[in-house]
């Protein structure tokens, strides 16, 4: 990962957020889950600036070619807090180059930073990559994910 540098964004990064939100979009091939309803700009600001959202972006030069976002979960049995990782992604040409596992140690550099206990990430059955990364880098746990709607008022 020689040529990619990384950060984490924050208040005032609201365009390198959207083009984050634009790369997941083109990775995981749904630019409609990702594009149809963007949040506004104050969204993006609020958001960016709360403690318990990280975005982490990887840059070629000037070009964002991947990224994370976690959230900061303050558990409730003990005093600690769990790191999960909802979105991680890197664009197609810069896939194999480290990126990937680069992200996720800036995140437990972080996570060590804010006195976090553990990261957690789920991974599709089939995602054969992401399963591989994760499997080299933490303790597999199978479990059933479910979706619960939520009414609409």
């Amino acid at each position: 990962m020689k040529d990619y540098r990384l950060r984490q964004l924050g208040a005032g990064d609201v365009a390198s957020m959207e083009k984050l939100t634009e790369m997941f979009g083109q990775a995981f091939e749904e630019p409609e889950s990702y594009g149809v309803a963007p949040p506004g700009e104050a969204y993006l600001e609020r958001l960016l600036a709360r403690d318990h959202f990280i975005a982490l972006a990887a840059f070629d030069g000037d070009d964002l070619v991947g990224g994370l976002v976690a959230y900061v979960l303050d558990k409730f049995e003990q005093q600690r807090s769990e790191i999960y990782i909802y979105d991680l992604a890197v664009a197609e040409a810069h896939r194999r180059r480290g990126i990937s596992t680069a992200l996720i140690v800036e995140l437990q550099r972080i996570g060590t930073l804010r006195g976090a206990w553990v990261i957690f990430v789920q991974a599709d059955h089939g995602d054969d990559p992401a399963i591989a990364l994760y499997t080299g880098l933490g303790t597999r746990e199978d479990v059933l994910h479910f979706d619960i709607a939520v009414p609409s008022a």
